[in-house]
């Protein structure tokens, strides 16, 4: 049996501005920290661990650890449980979901998830980028968590447990399931700021947490948000949906959005991944 983590970086205790998630390399000088990013990505390496730990302790033969936060390298191999194995890198085909195609995966966890764009004193609430406002699957309004649900669900893989802020774990468990394992690491009173666990408090819950989740995966079942998918997007301005529209088989919709149909989890993700790089092409022609 095998088990997927994906390993976001907002959600981790301790984590509230975004000098804590952004590589010093990717943000400009005044908005960037070499202290403050190497601490949060140590925080958020050790929060992994403790996932492996729990899974494998519950008898999860591999543990693989797809890197999903800004940039996909912000995890720190030397630092990483030697018995994971790691993806890193961006361009993966499925993402922030990338392993869960990988033979024998059964289950995926969520550590260091933040809830979605919009939510009221989600720490650091976002889905993907700044500029979208709301991601809706046939209807229903999701972030991160559901996205990358719907893409392992195509390969029958649940969700089997979240880590992050109260604000997340409620979403992730409103659209998945009570049963979805949630541990919350911090309560968030504001977009950048919370109530914190302590990091050794945390790590403890979140390995008891992962070993529960996966004796827990026989009742849990992988979401299916019914195929073909509806995929709505509202954004910030009317370029960002000119840009998306690039891409074949996307349309306008409305003043500041765009749709699209996915037939399946894959091509959920292949869409989703090429409008994104769309509207963040700085010079287009």
């Amino acid at each position: 049996m095998k088990i997927v983590i994906s390993a976001d970086m907002e959600g981790t205790t301790g984590v509230v501005e975004g000098i804590h998630v952004r590589p010093p390399d990717q943000a400009n000088p005044a908005g960037s920290s070499a202290a403050e990013y190497g601490w949060a990505r140590l925080t958020m390496t050790r929060e992994v661990n403790a996932a492996i730990e729990g899974a494998l302790e519950a008898g999860a033969e591999q543990v693989i650890v797809n890197e999903s936060h800004d940039g996909m390298r912000n995890l720190l191999p030397e630092e990483l449980h030697r018995e994971a194995l790691l993806i890193s890198g961006v361009h993966k085909p499925l993402s922030m979901a990338q392993g869960v195609d990988e033979p024998g995966v059964a289950g995926l966890i969520y550590t260091g998830y933040h809830a979605k764009a919009g939510t009221p004193n989600g720490v650091l609430a976002h889905t993907y980028v700044g500029f979208i406002r709301d991601v809706r699957l046939n209807g229903v309004s999701v972030g991160e968590y559901g996205i990358n649900a719907a893409v392992a669900g195509h390969f029958g893989v649940p969700v089997i447990m979240v880590t992050g802020d109260d604000h997340t774990v409620r979403q992730t468990q409103e659209l998945l399931g009570e049963r979805v394992v949630g541990v919350i690491v911090k309560r968030g009173i504001g977009t950048n700021s919370a109530i914190h666990l302590h990091p050794a408090k945390a790590r403890d819950l979140i390995r008891e947490g992962a070993a529960e989740a996966v004796r827990r995966i026989p009742e849990l079942k992988p979401y299916n948000p019914g195929w073909p998918c509806r995929v709505e997007v509202d954004v910030d301005h009317q370029v960002q949906a000119d840009l998306a529209t690039i891409v074949p088989g996307v349309a306008r919709n409305g003043e500041r959005g765009f749709v699209f149909t996915a037939e399946d989890g894959v091509q959920l993700v292949t869409i989703w991944r090429a409008v994104l790089n769309a509207m963040m092409t700085r010079f287009a022609v």
